[in-house]
Parts: C-alpha cells; structure tokens; sequence
C-alpha cells in the first residue's frame, strides 16, 4: 500500500495542558489560559500548529460536555441539555429607545380606539341572498350594489336638489367618486400638517 492510501493516525481523546481550561457551556466556550507558542519545529508549519490548538480546545469542550451535561434521548434523537450562560456577552447594537408617541396614537388611546384584525381588514362579507361571499368595495365590490339596476328608486328631496344635466342613472357613481376625491383631500391636509410639524 502506498503512504496516501494510510489512514491518518488517531489523535488522543485527552489532552493535557498546564493550566486547565475554563468553560461556559451555556455558550459553549472553553477558555485556553495557557499562551500560543510558536512551532520551534521547522517542519511543522504555523497554520498546522494553531490547528492542532484549536481541535485541542474542541476536543476539551466536547469532552465536558459529555461528562457534566444531561443526556436525554427522544424520538427525535439524543438531546444534551445546556446550563444557563454564565459569560457576560456585550451587545453589538445599543439598546432601541421607545419610538415617540404620534398624535394618531395619542389619539387613539384616549378614544379607546384600537388597530383593526386581520379578519376586519380583509375585503370580504357574507351575502346572505346569494349565499357567497363577495367583495366590499372595489371591482364588483357591493358598495356599487344597485347602480346598474333596470328600475331606480327616485327620492324627490334628491330631485330637488339635482344638479341640472345629471340623471339618476349616475347618482352612485357620483357618490363614490366624491367619496374618493374627499378621501385624497384629507390625505393631503394630513400630509401637509405632518411635514410642517417636523
């Protein structure tokens, strides 16, 4: 056989060094006390010998926690209960501050008014007649219900007060369009106050 086809020699389950290390398991950290050398072997490289040191530090780490940690198995396989983190770690970002409460929110509490459900958002309701649910508003939307109705019920208060050149025909379209366009008026008002605020 050749020296290639040999299989690596295995390395010792124990390691012994001068200072022993300390652990936190709960982070799963093994300090090393004992200072990095540098290979006084010629042969053997700097990168080999920072290997050798890291899988003894592995090897310690995995060597504890099968000795002092509860092993439990479970039809998902064979659990190893961690302790509690002892080690202290630093946070990378500060903590956030509490976002100012916005005049809506302000508002809002004091009215008792709360944001809607997922359910109360969506664009759906019952129809009893038809027995299917529709739409609210939009495309085929039952706000629109009765627009395009052969007979229209005429209200003489409305007649009255009709606009000349417009019929009944487009009363609720009508509607819904100043509707809208109330609806962006406001927007833009909000808008405006929210800019000349900051």
């Amino acid at each position: 056989m050749s020296t290639a086809a040999q299989k690596p020699p295995k390395l010792p389950v124990t390691v012994d060094k001068p200072t022993p290390y300390t652990f936190d398991l709960g982070l799963l950290l093994a300090n090393d006390p004992n200072p990095v050398s540098l290979p006084t072997d010629p042969s053997t490289t700097l990168e080999s010998h920072l290997t050798a040191v890291a899988r003894d530090g592995t090897q310690v780490l995995i060597n504890q926690l099968l000795t002092t940690c509860a092993i439990t198995s479970t039809p998902a396989g064979v659990l190893l209960s961690l302790p509690a983190p002892q080690t202290p770690l630093p946070r990378e970002k500060p903590i956030p501050t509490p976002r100012p409460e916005t005049k809506w929110s302000a508002f809002a509490k004091r009215r008792g008014i709360k944001p809607k459900t997922r359910e109360q958002r969506r664009n759906l309701q019952y129809n009893d007649g038809t027995g299917e649910f529709e739409r609210k508003w939009g495309y085929k939307g039952a706000n629109k219900a009765g627009q395009d109705d052969a007979i229209i019920e005429v209200s003489a208060k409305k007649e009255a007060e009709r606009k000349e050149g417009t019929s009944v025909r487009g009363d609720k379209r009508r509607e819904i369009r100043e509707k809208v366009k109330r609806n962006e008026r406001r927007m833009r008002k909000n808008q405006r106050n929210a800019e000349g605020r900051k």
